[in-house]
């Protein structure tokens, strides 16, 4: 390819470099020039261009791009048509990529020119999902270069994607003395959460004491699962600790312990009766991604794992900085993890604000209160999340329809705000904690509310935790379930500031900025939040 000036009389046929806008038309960058192209830019007043011409045996950007892309569709990825010099790939259903580091390492040694730019190993992806993409950087390459990377690419795919296999999983889980049911019922929903994007679910699940010998014996038993994950009470530290000797006790066999993975180390990989067993660590417990998840996806892909793989997964495998926990993260057992359930108060008249209720306001088109409850969705260490309702019921649940909430009624709400406290707690009392969040934050996200969970201890300091912007202490705050009776005692248009303000050894203050001090009780707070009250929301 030469690249550079080209008068206006030689340039029949070459590749415009620069788009250039004319008075009858555009031409855009990568236009193979024709007649009528070199009329009008004559016509403007154009005696020469940048552009490139091609030599023999080169190729244009397009046709080299789309040459590349589609040797390397097929094996579940879907190919789009070539345009500027690029060529798009795509999952063709939902599952684990693989692309092969080899192969696409020496792809892109083969010429500057060619690039071929992919997502991570063994990332889990829906269908549809861009994986790769390869860019011809010049606006033409040799020919030669393009078929040295398809011969490359004839010895060895560069590129596959592994779909999943919807697979019948048992679910064990084994009990200490103290440990909550709630903290069970958390995992089976995590584990759930886990498994529902691979069509995968749980067939059985099962409890026993923390003994060898009751989970030898569940072992013993799986039904018709394909895959058995087991969730100890406590922690395996050692080949001979309760749920590896249970393995083994079984006729199983344990087949790698721990991994370099940091949450996730102390995991388990065994197999019994040709099928695997995942003794899952306790950060498994969390939706939070960990080691745990790392290995369960490859199972659910039919793609081997092996001792010495999950060795080889310590670079990348530090997935979040320890020091900036505020407790560790790898719980040592069932107990360690307390449960919090968020409680949205959306049951109020909205008095301040005139008439319309401002829950039914939009942002963006969604209404705060569906915003709002999204945002305690996606709060990814919560447990459920309750909305407590009262004054135009039946619109605020219309706005929430399709979400996975629990609906809580409070015909009392015309008696003030602590009615709906209380109904609340009252849905909540399998946790350990209640995150009471006003529906009129349209500024907190997800994140927000994941920091005053992590700060949350259930007991002596941390068992309050409050969210503060600039020092002071605003909303939203956690609660001990402790404080049940406390809050049962309060009346009138109070929240929770009474039982605060009497346990001050117990509180933990997050600073979380203007989200905690930002609501909307008025008109003007919420134009000034850009909410949108229509005509429809008067009462």
């Amino acid at each position: 390819m030469i690249f550079g000036r080209v008068p206006l009389v030689e340039a029949e046929g070459a590749i415009l470099a620069h788009s250039r806008t004319l008075p009858d038309r555009r031409l855009k960058k990568g236009t193979r020039l024709g007649a009528d192209d070199l009329a009008a830019l004559h016509a403007a007043g154009v005696t020469e261009i940048v552009a490139a011409r091609l030599e023999p045996g080169d190729l244009d950007e397009d046709t080299a791009a789309a040459a590349i892309g589609d040797a390397l569709g097929g094996s579940g990825i879907r190919v789009a048509e070539a345009a500027t010099g690029r060529s798009n790939l795509y999952a063709g259903s939902a599952g684990l990529f693989l692309p092969d580091r080899a192969v696409v390492d020496a792809l892109n040694a083969v010429d500057p020119g060619i690039t071929l730019a992919t997502l991570a190993e063994y990332e889990p992806v829906e269908a549809g999902r861009m994986v790769a993409t390869v860019k011809i950087i010049p606006l033409a390459v040799s020919g030669a270069a393009v078929d040295a990377v398809l011969a490359l690419l004839r010895e060895k795919p560069a590129l596959r994607l592994a779909p999943w296999r919807p697979q019948r999983v048992a679910l064990i889980q084994t009990e200490l003395p103290g440990v909550k049911p709630s903290v069970l019922d958390k995992t089976r929903r995590a584990t759930e959460a886990r498994l529902a994007p691979t069509g995968s679910h749980i067939v059985n699940e099962q409890r026993c004491p923390h003994e060898t010998a009751a989970l030898a014996a569940l072992l013993a038993t799986p039904g018709d699962a394909d895959l058995t994950l087991i969730f100890g009470a406590s922690a395996v530290i050692d080949q001979g600790d309760v749920i590896p000797a249970a393995i083994e006790a079984a006729g199983g066999a344990v087949e790698h312990l721990g991994m370099p993975v940091d949450p996730g180390n102390l995991l388990l990989l065994g197999r019994l009766d040709g099928r695997p067993v995942l003794g899952a660590p306790g950060c498994a417990r969390s939706p939070k991604e960990n080691g745990f998840d790392w290995v369960l996806r490859r199972l659910l892909a039919d793609v081997p794992v092996t001792g010495a793989d999950i060795r080889g997964m310590g670079v990348g495998g530090l997935l979040m900085e320890i020091a900036s926990r505020p407790r560790p993260r790898e719980a040592e057992s069932a107990e360690a993890d307390p449960v919090v359930d968020i409680i949205v108060l959306a049951a109020g008249k909205s008095s301040r604000m005139g008439g319309p209720n401002k829950l039914l306001a939009t942002f963006g088109g969604i209404p705060l209160i569906r915003r709002s409850v999204e945002t305690a969705l996606a709060a990814r260490n919560a447990g459920r999340v309750r909305v407590v309702v009262g004054h135009m019921r039946e619109e605020i649940e219309a706005a929430l329809a399709g979400l996975d909430v629990d609906i809580v009624p409070n015909p009392a709400f015309a008696a003030g705000l602590s009615t709906s406290l209380k109904a609340g707690f009252q849905a909540s009392t399998d946790a350990d904690g209640v995150l009471v969040m006003l529906a009129d934050q349209p500024l907190l996200g997800g994140a927000d509310l994941d920091r005053l969970i992590a700060a949350f201890t259930g007991e002596g300091k941390g068992a309050i935790v409050a969210a503060t912007d600039r020092g002071r202490r605003r909303n939203p705050v956690i609660l001990s379930i402790g404080f049940a009776d406390a809050i049962a005692g309060l009346t009138g248009d109070v929240g929770a500031a009474p039982v605060i303000a009497s346990h001050p050894g117990a509180l933990t203050e997050i600073e979380i900025g203007a989200a905690a001090g930002t609501d909307v009780d008025t008109p003007e707070a919420l134009a000034a939040a850009g909410g949108i009250v229509a005509e429809v929301l008067a009462n």
